[in-house]
């Protein structure tokens, strides 16, 4: 065999079939989806719909809550943080954040930051700069000596609420400006 007879085994590679491409293809015409109707056009999206009857999806009753306000937090236990620092990847003499733990991979996702855990043990003294921490684990790590910097998060509906309390001050300084100019 030489690399210029290699080839895939016969029936590997199925070409697409062309609809609508005459009689003669077996699929021309309605291009095998029957004839008229709701079902024969693009764009149908009826997957679930049962004939006007009011839908399963539907008639099951609703349960729990899902808060648009929650908080999204990574959660990492200090027993993972030790573990990284006997491999070396985390660097104990240095302050640990969000971003020292997502370079070594232990803080996924949480847009609002770090949240410590006090699962395992902790036997190295270290400082944290975190969104938060568990009773246990803020207590394990100031029992090494190590310090625990919690970082204040303002609510998004704060933040808005401050926005447009500036943008409002902003606007009637402007009209106490105008109207300076405009006296004689």
């Amino acid at each position: 065999m030489k690399l210029n007879e290699i080839r895939d085994n016969e029936g590997a590679r199925k070409g697409r079939v062309r609809v609508g491409r005459g009689i003669g293809s077996g699929l021309g015409k309605t291009a095998g989806r029957g004839q008229k109707g709701q079902k024969s056009r693009s764009g149908v999206s009826i997957k679930g719909f049962e004939g006007g009857q009011m839908p399963l999806h539907m008639r099951l009753p609703k349960r729990g809550f899902n808060n648009i306000f929650a908080r999204d937090y990574a959660e990492v236990n200090l027993g993972a943080i030790q573990k990284l620092i006997d491999a070396g990847k985390l660097d104990a003499k240095g302050t640990l954040d969000h971003d020292a733990l997502k370079a070594a991979g232990l803080a996924r996702g949480g847009k609002d930051g770090v949240r410590l855990l006090g699962k395992g043990e902790l036997t190295t003294k270290v400082s944290f700069k975190v969104a938060g921490a568990s009773k246990g684990a803020r207590e394990a790590v100031e029992k090494l000596g190590g310090s625990l910097e919690i970082i204040e998060r303002k609510d998004p509906a704060e933040l808005a609420a401050a926005k447009k309390g500036k943008a409002r001050e902003a606007r009637i300084a402007d009209k106490a400006a105008k109207s300076e100019k405009a006296k004689p």
